[in-house]
């Protein structure tokens, strides 16, 4: 019985210790209406540090750099629930007789590397384009450590350079 005992104390000890602690993080995703269209752009923001060059380049993309165009900011919503994002408080301040509307989001984390995961923003996608380009000019083996760290766990539909490359053709065709 003592060993019983024992065994179950140590193995509370054991997963209590290896168990990570979380903390919530945010991000704001910003709505507005498109022009003469009912979808709506969406812009995200996770407080990073943005430049006057890059303020209207956190619009999210797809894998092949093509804005993510929703229906309603549900949508949006809904897309980023896929990446375990939860709704917090919403509100709207009106712009020009435009609505621009605005959800705060919330997310519990281990490391810093979950907060963006699944999403690309057009910044991103141009940093990733230009990692690829400069690794093509170089011959430089070395591809994973220029890809953003939050990047690097994402599925990779292309996984040689060529491929990126034909991508990159396609999207400025």
């Amino acid at each position: 019985m003592k060993k019983l005992l024992l065994i179950t104390v140590l193995a509370i000890l054991v997963v209590a210790a290896t168990a990570q602690e979380t903390r919530k993080t945010f991000c704001q995703i910003v709505g507005t209406g498109k022009f003469l269209s009912a979808k709506v752009r969406v812009q995200i923001d996770f407080g990073q540090k943005r430049s006057y060059w890059n303020q209207y380049k956190n619009f999210m993309v797809d894998e092949t750099g093509k804005r993510i165009e929703f229906y309603s900011m549900v949508d949006a919503m809904n897309y980023l629930a896929k990446f375990r994002w939860k709704f917090e408080q919403a509100y709207v301040v009106t712009v020009g007789g435009e609505n621009v509307y605005h959800w705060l989001l919330s997310k519990d984390i281990v490391s810093d590397d979950e907060i963006r995961e699944g999403i690309i923003t057009q910044k991103d996608f141009e940093d990733m384009e230009k990692a690829a380009m400069e690794d093509k000019e170089n011959n430089n083996e070395e591809v994973e450590k220029k890809v953003p760290l939050f990047m690097r766990n994402m599925k990779k539909e292309s996984d040689s350079i060529l491929d990126i490359e034909e991508a990159i053709r396609k999207r400025y065709e």
